[in-house]
């Protein structure tokens, strides 16, 4: 790194490794491989494999499930689980129980449990945000948890975030919220969630799409949901690693080492 940046925007060293670490996530395999690796289909047949009847309701199921997990998750304390549990295996444990349910039940049963597991993902990624140390209950800190939704879904050349990149995609997120501090204090802002929803649902739809293998059966549907899971959790401790880097060295310096070290990484 000493040699391809000036010393003034060198990050130390414990630093650098924390930020490589974030990088190798949020520039790493996409979570479309780590479905088809589970289901042993390829994604473009993933996608054809969705019923043209689950494909209509899902954009209104995604923005449902958004808006349900903002008025359940957002406001808890994140870390919070039942008998002093681990947060991860908490959330892991539920996560996989409503997969095998999904499994079981069918597609129209993953449906309706959507808005549990979107709930599942913004508590853990409220979680991370916490241990990044933020405030998940300030409503800017609120706004960055719902757009990891975004930041960990695939682009869409259709939606307002559609630029290649992690910073691309923030940036474009942010001038869509720029007041987060005071817009989400009476609910979530329709462009900034559409704005999400329109990168989330393709995620969805994959994972949808996943689970209607017919073979699939309920403990394959338990493995997607913990992939889906994991996934997000990931790309949130990222997401809220990259901003705490910002605030103790300066987003300028910050994104200088993230893009060497990304690009360092595709040569």
């Amino acid at each position: 790194m000493s040699t391809t940046l000036p010393a003034l925007l060198t990050l130390p060293e414990d630093a650098q490794t924390e930020l490589a670490k974030a990088v190798a996530t949020l520039e790493g395999p996409s979570f479309a491989a780590r479905l088809a690796a589970i289901a042993g289909t390829p994604v473009e047949a993933l996608k054809a494999r969705l019923p043209e009847g689950i494909r209509d309701q899902l954009d209104h199921a995604v923005r449902r499930a958004l808006e349900k997990a903002w008025s359940t998750a957002v406001g808890t304390e994140p870390r919070r689980t039942p008998f002093g549990m681990n947060v991860a295996w908490f959330h892991r444990g539920i996560a996989m129980a409503s997969g095998a349910a999904g499994g079981a039940l069918g597609l129209l049963g993953t449906l309706a449990e959507l808005p549990l597991s979107t709930t599942i993902l913004l508590r853990q990624i409220a979680a991370e945000a916490a241990e990044a140390g933020e405030d998940p209950k300030v409503a800017a800190t609120a706004a960055e948890c719902m757009a990891v939704f975004a930041i960990g879904s695939p682009n869409n050349s259709e939606d307002d975030v559609a630029e290649t990149g992690y910073f691309a995609a923030r940036i474009a997120l942010a001038q869509m919220l720029p007041n987060a501090a005071t817009s989400l204090v009476s609910g979530l802002v329709p462009g900034f969630l559409g704005a999400i929803a329109a990168r989330f649902t393709g995620t969805v739809g994959l994972k949808l799409s996943a689970q209607a293998v017919p073979v699939i059966g309920a403990a394959a549907g338990a493995a997607i949901n913990l992939a889906f899971l994991e996934h997000f959790r990931g790309v949130a401790k990222a997401h809220f690693t990259v901003r705490k880097l910002e605030r103790v060295y300066g987003a300028d310096r910050v994104r200088a080492a993230y893009d060497a070290l990304r690009d360092g990484s595709s040569r």
